[in-house]
């Protein structure tokens, strides 16, 4: 039945199901996967690094974390390509805002903006969804630290602990058997790498496989954005133990 109706991005099913945003979701389990957790002091982002060759210069940028603004970061899962057209309307979006009322863009409505984008390539004959999830970490005046995951349909919703790209269910099940809500930064990260352990496809997790970044208030009440050095998420995998032994011996 699905084949008579897959073809355009505009058409209904019977059963009331727009098959290629379905298709694009798909796309996204195949891609290295990305969480979210919230805690009371701040957001925790981490995401898999897929190492296809031996031969590949590891880019000594991050390849899953993105800066939007001072006070927003996100997480990507899906088509980095994809992705790169819209972390750029994101930051242009919030320049604007701060250019026009001197100061920064409430998160939610960052989002908002950055979906309503998504929904139109839905809806307009001739266009492809963009095959990217994204996990945004941000903090604003009005709501303080906010996590807000979106897919290719234009959705968007707030979650505490959330995971996008491969094994996300698996990885969904075991935050909401671990989640705390008035868990610390450090359970926060504890708990990511704990959950990336069990569900990356790799056997041992090492610090050129995963990125790890936060977003919290400095003591001067400043938003911060820090991405985890190689070195520094090393000494985070073997002080909770995540790291394998098979790994460090090589």
């Amino acid at each position: 039945m699905s084949r008579r109706y897959d073809s355009r991005t505009t058409i209904f099913s019977p059963e009331g199901r727009l098959y290629q945003v379905e298709y694009a979701m798909e796309a996204i389990g195949n891609a290295g996967s990305a969480i979210g957790i919230l805690s009371k002091d701040g957001v925790v982002l981490i995401g898999e690094k897929k190492v296809t060759s031996k031969l590949l210069q590891t880019s000594t940028s991050t390849e899953k974390m993105y800066k939007i603004d001072d006070h927003v970061a996100c997480a990507v899962a899906g088509i980095m390509s994809d992705a790169n057209i819209l972390i750029n309307t994101a930051r242009v979006q919030a320049q604007r805002y701060t250019f026009m009322y001197q100061e920064p863009m409430p998160v939610e409505q960052l989002v908002q903006s950055l979906c309503d984008t998504k929904q139109g390539y839905t809806q307009f004959g001739g266009l492809r969804p963009f095959g990217v999830s994204f996990l945004f970490a941000g903090w604003d005046k009005n709501f303080g630290f906010q996590l807000y995951m979106s897919d290719p349909s234009g959705n968007y919703g707030g979650w505490k602990a959330a995971a996008i790209g491969a094994n996300n269910q698996a990885a969904q099940s075991i935050l909401k058997q671990d989640y705390k809500d008035d868990g610390t930064r450090e359970e926060a990260v504890q708990l990511a790498l704990k959950v990336l352990s069990k569900t990356m496809d790799s056997t041992s997790l090492t610090s050129e496989k995963l990125e790890l970044s936060e977003v919290f208030l400095t003591p001067s009440g400043a938003v911060k954005y820090h991405v985890h050095s190689p070195d520094s998420l090393t000494k985070l995998l073997l002080k909770h133990g995540v790291t394998q032994p098979a790994a460090e011996s090589s």
